[in-house]
């Protein structure tokens, strides 16, 4: 956790350990996650999903696109009592699993769910939005950018390739690198200022 600037108590640990369990349970079924042993999981799928919570504020609205496997968003909920969070996911059986993952680890009343694309979907009044596992990604990235709020701070995980689609749509954007990771980052993504392009590195 050190390495990721977190410091985690028990009781959030019980409670991530209950959503891993449960989601392993339903992978065989839906390939949610590639297979992976414990720890990576721990360290390539939560912990990567809580670097979100630097950039999310005290009582944050965030949309989730592509939800899956729930990642990153259900980590965060559960870390974060504060964070409320409108899950789109195409998948009608994923959108069942992502229900009863939020119903068991008891985060359900601060999420609504959505059983359909985000281009079908009505824009949601949120002040984020997050991708991290959305199919076709790249080439949706565009249209994403158009659908989110105006004035929203959005929020992916990507590679070189996203980064490329940032500087072709002209966006501002910051990009962290993700630890232990040579190519792989968290892009921070200023909505509202699409004009002026700025780029920092960190």
């Amino acid at each position: 956790m050190a390495s990721y600037g977190m410091q985690l108590g028990a009781e959030t640990l019980a409670r991530l350990a209950e959503y891993y369990a449960l989601l392993i349970r339903w992978n065989q079924r839906l390939h949610l996650v590639a297979p992976c042993s414990p720890e990576e999981f721990a360290t390539r799928h939560i912990l990567e999903s809580l670097l979100l919570l630097e950039h999310l504020p005290q009582s944050a609205r965030v949309a989730d696109i592509g939800s899956g496997a729930g990642l990153p968003i259900i980590p965060c909920m559960i870390v974060r009592p504060d964070l409320n969070a409108t899950l789109i996911e195409s998948s009608q059986k994923k959108a069942v699993f992502l229900r009863e993952v939020l119903n068991h680890v008891r985060v359900s009343k601060r999420a609504t769910i959505i059983a359909k694309t985000f281009e079908e979907s009505p824009t949601p009044h949120v002040g984020f939005v997050t991708a991290r596992a959305l199919d076709q990604f790249i080439l949706k990235l565009p249209k994403l950018i158009g659908w989110s709020p105006q004035s929203a701070t959005l929020l992916f995980f990507g590679g070189e390739g996203l980064r490329d689609v940032l500087l072709h749509e002209s966006v501002s954007y910051s990009e962290f690198l993700i630890p232990h990771s040579d190519k792989r980052f968290l892009f921070v993504v200023k909505r509202d200022d699409r004009t002026n392009y700025r780029i920092e590195e960190r």
